[in-house]
């Protein structure tokens, strides 16, 4: 059985910091593509970042270029975002996502004062 399970959400000010893992069981993780996604009320769900199963390649969406990292630690089957210069267009709820298939339950983020 896969299961995603995202942590590290919560509330955080303006121009503040959040880190999310995703901890993965039931792949082969080493050799998944893993992704973030969010959605924010209303919007549909989109990519915020992606990263291949090594870590070399790794795309960003515009909106967070220069301040979200996204990275990986396949000994731990674990993939990170760090959430830098948060701003409040950044609430939503973000997805862990895998091999273009499978999907965590998601963890709420919002940046608000």
């Amino acid at each position: 059985q896969v299961q995603l399970v995202e942590s590290g959400g919560g509330l955080v000010e303006p121009g503040g910091s959040l880190r999310l893992s995703c901890a993965a069981s039931g792949i082969i993780f080493s050799i998944s593509p893993m992704a973030w996604y969010r959605q924010a009320p209303e919007k549909e769900r989109e990519l915020v970042a992606d990263i291949s199963s090594g870590g070399g390649r790794i795309n960003y969406a515009d909106s967070v270029k220069g301040r979200f990292t996204i990275s990986r630690d396949n000994a731990k089957k674990t993939v990170y975002l760090q959430m830098n210069s948060l701003k409040p267009e950044d609430t939503a709820v973000y997805y862990c996502h895998s091999s273009g298939r499978y999907w965590g339950q998601g963890t709420q983020v919002t940046v608000s004062s």
